[in-house]
């Protein structure tokens, strides 16, 4: 049999699946469609075929051997998307101790394979780029999904050539706070410039270039979603916290919070309600805790006296 009587018999499963889509049902004549697991009838629900190809692993995890033919999958915390070799230094694949003579030409073959991991400098500034993006959101305790935008920001800056005149741990940690704000996390610039090795200017203009030229889909975070955060760092009750989150629900509603920062309107709240609830809280503990001047803080908290009515429960 020719490779070509091969390739149209149905060893391809992409030609496959296009040539069972144009089939009718012998029942009812209605269109059938082949999906991962079988063809069947999308009128009657009849099977025709199932899928021929497994697509599972060969044996299952538990297995005595632990056998896998794969590595570790692509990821974008590493510069080389963790396809990188790893030279051993003292046992072989085995785990038999490799003797002394062995030993030193692996280290010699180490030094030399460091040596030539970077092919440029732009390889080199990823790699410690990517390195802070992870040591910053690993203390933040972010998810490992964010940790995976955040680097793939900061790579998808580093192609745009924005790195050029630019400090890369400002623009590693400006890409974990950018991946804040297009998820939706209630963290503050200040929250990741304190973990960082820059200034908090420098963090709030490495975010400004990457959400101008990289038009990044940044959505403002509800004041209501720093509420907890603020409410454990300086110690106030449940219940304030409950009411505080009506009152920000309130404000949004009558428009109080547009063009204001949100934790400074949170902030507001907080001490609106703990004032109501002879609850003992200092300004600036709440102003250090949600990144604002005291001066923002007494503002919000005057609009919110304003407009919005505490009901004490």
């Amino acid at each position: 049999m020719s490779i070509r009587e091969i390739y149209e018999t149905g060893f391809d499963e992409h030609r496959e699946a296009t040539t069972q889509q144009t089939k009718r049902c012998p029942e009812c004549d209605g269109v059938v469609r082949t999906n991962c697991r079988e063809t069947v009838c999308e009128d009657c629900g009849l099977v025709l075929d199932e899928q021929r190809i497994d697509r599972g692993p060969e044996w299952r995890p538990f297995d005595a051997a632990e056998r896998e033919r794969t590595g570790a999958p692509l990821t974008e915390r590493r510069h080389d998307r963790g396809l990188s070799t790893e030279i051993g230094r003292k046992r072989d694949g085995r785990g038999k101790t490799l003797p002394g003579r062995k030993r030193r030409q692996l280290s010699r073959l180490r030094r030399q394979h460091s040596r030539a991991t970077w092919q440029s400098t732009a390889d080199r500034n990823l790699a410690h780029g990517l390195g802070e993006v992870r040591r910053i959101a690993s203390e933040m305790e972010l998810a490992d999904s964010i940790i995976e935008q955040a680097c793939a920001l900061f790579r998808r800056a580093q192609n745009e050539d924005l790195l050029p005149g630019r400090s890369v741990e400002a623009m590693a940690a400006g890409a974990v706070y950018a991946i804040c704000r297009t998820n939706g996390l209630p963290r503050t610039c200040g929250d990741v410039a304190t973990l960082a090795r820059v200034s908090n200017e420098r963090v709030e203009n490495a975010y400004s270039v990457l959400n101008r030229d990289l038009s990044l889909p940044s959505v403002p975070v509800p004041p209501g979603a720093y509420i907890p955060g603020l409410a454990s760092t300086v110690g106030l009750s449940e219940g304030t916290r409950r009411q505080a989150a009506d009152v920000t629900e309130q404000a949004q509603e009558r428009g109080l919070t547009n063009g204001k920062h949100p934790a400074g309107v949170a902030a507001a709240a907080l001490y609106l309600v703990a004032e109501a609830r002879v609850e003992r809280v200092r300004q600036t503990d709440l102003a250090a805790a949600a990144d604002v001047s005291t001066v923002t803080l007494r503002a919000r908290w005057a609009e919110l006296r304003e407009h919005v009515e505490v009901d004490i429960v």
